[in-house]
């Protein structure tokens, strides 16, 4: 696994303990050629909830609060690009 935390960029090998601290910026990805599996540990529960929302593609209703603002996160989709370019990553494109 590969992960930008804050200002730093981590490699994790199998078995690899990486602590990111409530509140930081982070990106994860698959730095190997074969399957990538994290174990993301959320404290106090709830959170999870934006992964299971985030799962189910489904049209907004309207009035609905977006996820970023319900759960109090930000998304940069406008590092993606400059990202894959940094770590050789390739983003599917529909």
């Amino acid at each position: 696994m590969g992960a930008v935390l804050g200002d730093a960029v981590v490699y994790a090998d199998s078995g690899t303990l990486v602590f990111k601290p409530r509140d930081q910026w982070h990106t994860f990805w698959n730095a190997g050629d074969g399957p990538c599996r994290i174990l993301e540990i959320i404290s106090p529960g709830g959170f999870e909830r934006l992964f299971e929302e985030a799962a189910e593609p489904r049209a907004a209703t309207a009035g609905e609060t977006p996820l970023d603002v319900r759960y109090g996160i930000e998304f940069d989709l406008e590092s993606v690009e400059r990202l894959c370019e940094e770590h050789g990553l390739v983003f599917p494109r529909e």
